[in-house]
Formats: C-alpha cells, sequence, structure tokens
C-alpha cells in the first residue's frame, strides 16, 4: 500500500492503516524472551489528513539517554501484565496519555536495546487534539513527525554498524525541522528503527535509502534480525 494510496476515499487513511498494521501484529510471541523488559508506545495519529507519529525529547535531568528523542515507554513493572500494559502506563507517566485515549493496533517485532532490554513496540492510534502534558521530570519536549518521513526524509543518513559473531546492520538518522516549534529534532537508533518499520508496514513502498529488512517478507526479516541480536546478547551474559 504505496504512501499515494492514503487519499481521502471510501476507507479513511486511519482505518487503512489499522488493516495494515494488524498483518504485522506478533502478539506475545516474545513475551518469553529471557532478557530484561521494556516497551514503547508508538502513537499514531491522523493531522492535516496526513499519519503522524508522536515523538518525546528526554529531559536532560535523566540520567540515561538525556536530550534523545524517543517514544514514550520504559522498563516493565511487576504490576503491569504484558507490553501493552507497560506502554500505557508509561505513556501516562511521562505525557499524561490516558489508557481511554489510546486504541491499541499491534505490536511488533521486539528490538533489543543499549541496556541488552527487549523492548516491545506496541502501535496504537491517539486523537490529533490531544494535549500533552510533559512530565518535566522525563520530558522536556512533545512533537510529531509526518510518518512518510520515514521513508522519504529530507535529512537521512546511516552507520553501517557491525557486531562480533552477528550480521551488519544500519544506524539510521533522519534530522527532522519541525515547522510547529521552531526546532530540529534528531530521530536515531532504535526510535529511528521503529518508526521506519511502521512507515514500511504501512505503506508497503521502498525506502529512499538502504534498510536491513527483506521488503517482501518485513517481519520474517525483522524477527530473524531480532533472534539474531537475542542470541548474541545471551552468548555474553
Amino acid at each position: 500500500m504505496a504512501a499515494a494510496d492514503f487519499e481521502p476515499g471510501r476507507m479513511s487513511i486511519k482505518e487503512k492503516a489499522k488493516l495494515q498494521l494488524r498483518k504485522f501484529d506478533i502478539g506475545d510471541k516474545f513475551s518469553n524472551i529471557e532478557l530484561a523488559k521494556a516497551s514503547v508506545l508508538i502513537p499514531l495519529m491522523v493531522k492535516d489528513g496526513k499519519l503522524c507519529l508522536l515523538f518525546t525529547l528526554r529531559s536532560m535531568k535523566l540520567r540515561t539517554s538525556p536530550g534523545e528523542v524517543c517514544f514514550p515507554g520504559g522498563r516493565s513493572d511487576p504490576t503491569d501484565t504484558d507490553e501493552i500494559a507497560t506502554a500505557l502506563r508509561e505513556a501516562k507517566e511521562e505525557v499524561g496519555l490516558l489508557p481511554e485515549q489510546v486504541e491499541v493496533i499491534c505490536r511488533l517485532v521486539p528490538g533489543i536495546d543499549k541496556t541488552s532490554s527487549v523492548v516491545t513496540p506496541v502501535v496504537a492510534f491517539i486523537e490529533d487534539t490531544f494535549q500533552a502534558q510533559p512530565n518535566p521530570e522525563e520530558v522536556s519536549h512533545v512533537f510529531s513527525v509526518p510518518l512518510e518521513y520515514f521513508i522519504r526524509p529530507a535529512k537521512h543518513s546511516a552507520v553501517p554498524m557491525k557486531r562480533k559473531g552477528q550480521s551488519s546492520y544500519f544506524m539510521h538518522f533522519f534530522d527532522y525541522d519541525d515547522p510547529e516549534h521552531q526546532m530540529s529534532f534528531t530521530v536515531w537508533g532504535l526510535t529511528a528503527h521503529f518508526a521506519a518499520f511502521v512507515a514500511l508496514a504501512i505503506y508497503g513502498e521502498k525506502p529512499t535509502f538502504e534498510v536491513e529488512f527483506d521488503l517482501d517478507n518485513l517481519n520474517s526479516s525483522a524477527e530473524k534480525n531480532f533472534m539474531t541480536r537475542y542470541h548474541g546478547v545471551k552468548s555474553k551474559l
């Protein structure tokens, strides 16, 4: 489903996106992976007729990754029933997004962050009228980026990476000049990885940059990459 196909018509762009995303839902397939767990909420919205992603900028007060762009999220809590519960709780704590304001669509293939935690992306729709209430201890800015930017970016770079005994991959950097805040934000690392995957899953078209996924077998190639990374991390523990 190309981005050009997401024009107003019989089915809304939101409904089309939901149909596409559900094809990539992995459910609880990786819930029993034996590493520390974390989740992020990937909030999608329709803004000015376009699909957009909501991001946060981490506060400089934080000890880990201060000043980095990310999705709302964090480590699993013993009270969380699953990855979705973690993502919803963290989104409420960080930006004041209430669970009843969220329509969860799917869980995607997880990634592994620099702390060797398994991070599950939970994709959801929110309304474009949502007014974020950032927790200043954790979040300094909340902003949105058109989803198409992650297949046809104006400013993008990629660094080829190689871990010992593992296949190579790309570290992506998307530089976005936000007209609303008159600021530039850099979306990179695992956050960029998830954003690009969501764009590829929904639009199904070849991006203007090289990716490590097999575009004809997006989920299976993502799962293969994840398991390769997982076994590499486990071998070091």
